[in-house]
């Protein structure tokens, strides 16, 4: 790795009164200049006419000057610059394809943040001050930034339970390939076990959603009974409901990263399947579940960690028979129901179902890495990671 990584660094703050005044005016400002400007490229569009970010740039400037839209002025602009990059960029995505038309940000339900570039903020001696602030913000600095680090962007966020959070993106010099090892290892997800791997390990599924069940039960009916409004009891309430929901998240979340960490360092190559999360979950009696484990979020680390430390993460065909294959002999199971945990193939070898999935996904993922055969991209994977496609194989005994 011959460049220095840019990697996002959270903490959590308190605001004072006073701060937390600026950052919520800021946050309002941002969806306003966000939604004004999607609704003039939308009606732009209709009359099949282009507006790109400079032309909302000139609208912005024209925006503050009117009467009705002064109160712009009061906030930095910066954030309301990055809205109209962001919203660039959005654009970008939908007509490349990889993503929906831009929606309009809404007051209640939308991410707060706001971010802010070099020209707008101070960061000396670990302390961060933003633009329109006379104090800088009281982080909480959990685990100290690479040595000589200068945050490039800063964004500040305030979660649907109310807890504030500052991302500094800065170069990470310490992030360089882990020592090569010729381990590799095979992964098969589940709902049963989290993980399971070649090596015959199962990593039980915490099943985070299931254990707060009752306590988000309770507090989404205590949410359902205020009257709809804008009503502190009802926002109050809302705020529970949130909370129940982060410590989830955050519970989720702490696993994944201590597990892919693990991955990561332990073996050179990593071989999963490449699923269909988003189809998977439209199954109504296992949504819940599936949502519950966070398969795509398990990739995504996997992936994203593999490339800081000079890692393989390969991805095989999600309809390769991994389940149905005897990884000793080849031989290929007519049906395999999901019920079936434990079968005797007619060569005499017992598998465990998801022991013998997690072994047949390594071996065909090193097969194809190794002759290029059937390689070929699911999607795209910054930093040259490849998917496999390849159909079934049947080896002779």
């Amino acid at each position: 790795m011959t460049t220095d990584v840019k990697r996002a660094f959270k903490y959590r703050f308190c605001p004072t009164d006073a701060q937390a005044a600026e950052l919520s005016r800021t946050f309002g400002c941002v969806r306003k200049v966000y939604n004004l400007a999607l609704a003039a490229r939308s009606e732009a569009w209709t009359r099949q006419q282009r507006v790109n970010y400079d032309q909302t740039s000139a609208m912005l400037t024209a925006w503050k000057k009117t009467e009705e839209l002064a109160y712009l002025n009061e906030v930095s602009s910066v954030p309301l610059q990055q809205a109209l990059r962001h919203l660039q960029k959005a654009f970008a995505n939908f007509f490349d394809k990889r993503a929906k038309y831009p929606r309009f940000k809404s007051r209640k339900k939308s991410r707060k943040s706001a971010e802010y570039t070099t020209s707008a903020f101070r960061f000396r001696d670990g302390r961060l001050t933003l633009a329109k602030m006379a104090e800088p913000l009281g982080i909480v600095w959990s685990r100290p930034l690479p040595e000589g680090a200068s945050p490039s962007t800063v964004t500040v966020s305030q979660d649907a339970a109310g807890r504030w959070y500052v991302s500094l993106v800065c170069e990470d010099p310490s992030l360089r390939p882990l020592p090569p090892t010729h381990a590799a290892v095979g992964v098969d997800v589940g709902l049963d076990h989290l993980l399971v791997l070649s090596t015959g390990e199962k990593v039980s599924n915490p099943r985070h959603e299931r254990r707060e069940r009752g306590c988000l039960a309770k507090a989404q009916r205590e949410f359902a009974r205020k009257a709809k409004g804008d009503g502190a009891n009802r926002a109050k309430a809302r705020r529970k409901v949130a909370k129940v929901y982060a410590r989830i998240t955050d519970r989720r979340r702490d696993q994944l990263h201590k597990l892919t960490t693990r991955l990561v360092r332990e073996n050179q190559t990593i071989v999963i399947e490449d699923l269909a999360v988003r189809n998977m979950v439209k199954n109504g009696s296992l949504a819940r579940a599936i949502s519950d484990a966070a398969w795509s979020d398990f990739r995504s680390m996997l992936e994203y960690k593999a490339r800081w430390y000079g890692r393989a993460v390969i991805a095989i065909d999600r309809w390769f028979p991994s389940s149905k294959l005897c990884s000793v002999c080849g031989s290929l199971q007519d049906t395999m129901p999901l019920h079936v945990r434990e079968w005797t193939c007619d060569c005499g070898t017992t598998h465990d179902r998801d022991v013998n999935a997690a072994k047949n996904i390594l071996a065909v993922g090193l097969t194809a890495s190794v002759c290029g055969a059937g390689v070929r991209p699911q999607r795209s994977t910054p930093g040259g990671q490849s998917a496999v496609k390849q159909k079934p194989l049947r080896r002779e005994p």
